[in-house]
């Protein structure tokens, strides 16, 4: 034991700011450890986010631009070299949606799109729903079908 590594027991020293506002006698009482007066001492106090004193936010100084279809539909990209490595795993020739979320390639609610990236040797039976046209032209080359949903 050396006096370096003293240190009181666990528990047995209590934060001194536990009992705001609760008479002089804590230490604490009076202004609370707010100061004095000012918005910030007042109770319901809370800034607003991104509040810079009364200087521009950074949210309003930033320009803003461009535009956001909120029609625009997300697709979960799936290329033909990984179709391939799933058929090998699987031993199946009929890819679906359930088959690709078994394997985690794809979400519960992803729309599904066939790209056309790598080598596809198997014939496969693919239902998702988009392709592009690279992909779909390499399937159907292969004697596959590609079935929209």
């Amino acid at each position: 034991m050396k006096l370096h590594t003293l240190k009181p027991a666990e528990g047995s020293n209590k934060s001194s700011k536990v009992r705001i506002g609760r008479g002089e006698g804590s230490g604490k009482g009076g202004t609370a450890a707010r100061g004095h007066k000012g918005a910030k001492s007042r109770s319901g106090y809370s800034r607003k986010k991104g509040f810079e004193g009364g200087q521009m936010p950074l949210q309003k100084r930033v320009p803003k631009f461009g535009f956001t279809n909120r029609n625009r539909v997300e697709y979960k990209g799936v290329n033909l070299d990984t179709l391939q490595l799933l058929s090998e795993k699987t031993g199946s020739n009929d890819i679906t949606l359930e088959l690709l979320l078994d394997n985690g390639l794809v979400s519960k609610n992803d729309n599904v799109k066939i790209l056309g990236r790598g080598e596809l040797k198997a014939k496969l039976n693919i239902t998702v729903h988009q392709y592009s046209k690279t992909a779909k032209v390499a399937i159907e080359a292969n004697g596959g079908t590609a079935n929209e949903l």
